[in-house]
């Protein structure tokens, strides 16, 4: 009967659970699959029309260029001009300068305009301080039709703006080269007829610089976008038209198509937001949750109903599994009765002598955890960044080799390291370059002084030496072997950063009371060092 009521369980749990789990897990599969390519589908038509919207709007911007270049004021402007290279005040600069600001001021795209004669020096400007641009040395053919992008688009933080720079030549009527009419476009002017391609739908469109900066964004603030790394770049770039999964601010997981315009180096990127793309998906599969939840309640029930019959030899492997629980390993139940409850005893037995060998095995691992609780406490004296000795430690070692020097009288030496114009470094070049400043400065530390050595981070961007039966004479050799390597190595970090350090070293004497004497007298001589310019040693007996 036994047999019967678990064979009777087992079939009405597998045939309600696995069909409803089986179905649901392909009809939900299959219906992301669709979302998924609806969803790519919309992307991929948004981003190539946003492309060709930029495009036409970038040519649109340049015809306006071409045309101003083409008018009579700037050519006899700079044919007056040619004519008065001497030194005399040039002709119709004045003009020239009314003549731009008046025509910038009704196109509204256009930030700047400038002119510039053949050799690249500016005649005038809409703007009082026009940024200098160098022009082509040849020009080349597609001018005619787009212009030449002096500058790659970017974030003009002066302007908070995105800009583009554009140039077009200026020439004479018999097609002679005087100068270049450069304009810096307003790439925000473009968003609007980018808002109109996403009207009625939740995707956004961005412009990306080649370096991953957000120019344009339609449905939020470009200047508060994170910029994309190198790597999504890449993918971005090289799988154009095909969907990506790309991680935006507060860790947010967008679903991204790219596509790049033929006349622009840029990237536009049409996306949505992965969590509002399969809200509908999540909310099915939640229901379906609950529909095989309450399935399982009901079979449950069942189950406790059957299970009611056989509880008295369940309740003897519950108590027997409560006096394992206890640490009581000399617990053995009959195996004499039949079904499957005589081979659940059968097994649990065998469980239990497996609980008993298994305690020889918990001695071994507790003897590894140890080793391990060992290895702990060598990090613990260590600095995480640096690799050195971190502070604590360094007062351990200080005063074992005071006490050491009380009782033999043998001195040892103490260097402070620190490194010049650390907050300039930080400031120019960011904090991770900091870093790894820090990690460079302790390496050549280490590889400069004896195994015997002590090498310790104190704090900031200062370290100390502590070199045991050395006079400071010796002191001072080591920390100009020290302040010579510095020197002669750069760091690389996103560019070259030259590093110099400045050195103050002394010695232990009798009338030292305590190792913090010591620590001043050397922060003493690392200050003289300072004083005399930096990049420099200073010994103070």
């Amino acid at each position: 009967m036994t047999s019967i009521k678990s064979t009777l369980l087992a079939f009405a749990v597998l045939a309600t659970l696995i069909p409803s789990l089986g179905l649901g897990a392909l009809s939900f599969w299959r219906y992301q699959v669709l979302i998924g390519e609806n969803v790519t589908h919309e992307l991929r038509a948004l981003a190539g029309d946003a492309s060709s919207e930029l495009t036409a709007w970038y040519r649109e911007r340049v015809a306006e260029v071409r045309a101003l270049s083409a008018a009579n004021t700037l050519s006899e402007g700079l044919a007056a001009d040619l004519t008065t290279r001497s030194g005399a005040i040039r002709i119709g600069t004045r003009e020239l300068e009314l003549y731009l600001r008046s025509t910038q001021a009704k196109l509204e795209p256009i930030l700047e305009l400038t002119v510039s004669d053949s050799s690249g020096r500016t005649l005038a400007s809409s703007a009082a301080n026009p940024g200098a641009l160098p022009l082509p040395t040849s020009w080349p053919d597609a001018t005619v039709a787009e212009g030449v992008i002096t500058e790659q688009p970017h974030w003009d933080s002066a302007r908070s703006a995105p800009v583009l720079t554009v140039v077009v030549p200026i020439l004479s009527p018999r097609n002679e080269l005087l100068g270049a009419l450069s304009a810096v476009l307003d790439l925000r002017k473009v968003r609007p007829r980018l808002a109109v391609l996403v009207r009625g739908s939740p995707a956004d469109l961005l412009v990306l610089s080649q370096d991953g900066r957000a120019l344009v964004s339609v449905r939020a603030d470009a200047v508060a976008r994170t910029t994309l790394d190198a790597a999504a770049i890449a993918r971005l770039s090289v799988g154009v038209g095909e969907p990506v999964t790309l991680t935006g601010p507060d860790d947010v997981e967008f679903l991204a198509v790219a596509d790049a315009p033929r006349a622009l180096p840029l990237l536009v990127v049409a996306e949505r937001d992965r969590t509002e793309v399969y809200s509908a998906w999540v909310k099915l599969v939640q229901f379906f949750a609950l529909l095989v939840l309450g399935l399982a309640l009901i079979v449950a029930a069942i189950a406790y109903a059957m299970g009611r019959s056989i509880t008295r030899p369940l309740n003897e492997l519950t108590a027997a599994a409560e006096r394992i629980a206890g640490n009581d390993l000399t617990v053995k139940l009959d195996t004499a009765r039949p079904g499957e409850i005589g081979r659940l005893t059968r097994v649990f037995n065998l469980m239990v002598d497996r609980l008993r060998k298994s305690r020889a095995e918990v001695a071994i691992a507790s003897e590894a955890l140890q080793k391990q609780n060992a290895l702990l406490e060598a990090l613990a004296v260590t600095d995480g960044l640096t690799g050195v000795f971190n502070r604590q430690k360094l007062n351990d070692v200080l005063t074992e080799h005071f006490l050491r020097f009380c009782r033999n009288h043998r001195a040892f030496a103490v260097l402070m390291v620190d490194i010049d114009h650390f907050k300039a470094i930080n400031d120019t070049h960011g904090h991770a370059a900091g870093d790894d400043v820090l990690a460079h400065i302790a390496v050549i530390l280490k590889q400069t002084v004896r195994a015997i050595d002590t090498v310790a981070r104190y704090g900031g961007e200062e370290f100390v030496l502590v070199l045991p039966d050395t006079l400071v004479a010796a002191g001072a050799e080591v920390a100009e072997r020290i302040r010579a390597a510095v020197e002669s190595q750069h760091v690389t970090n996103d560019g070259v950063i030259a590093v110099t350090v400045s050195v103050g070293v002394t010695e232990s004497r009798d009338e030292d009371l305590s190792p913090e004497g010591l620590l001043a007298r050397v922060d003493q001589a690392l200050y003289a060092a300072k004083r005399a310019g930096r990049n420099t040693v200073r010994q103070l007996v």
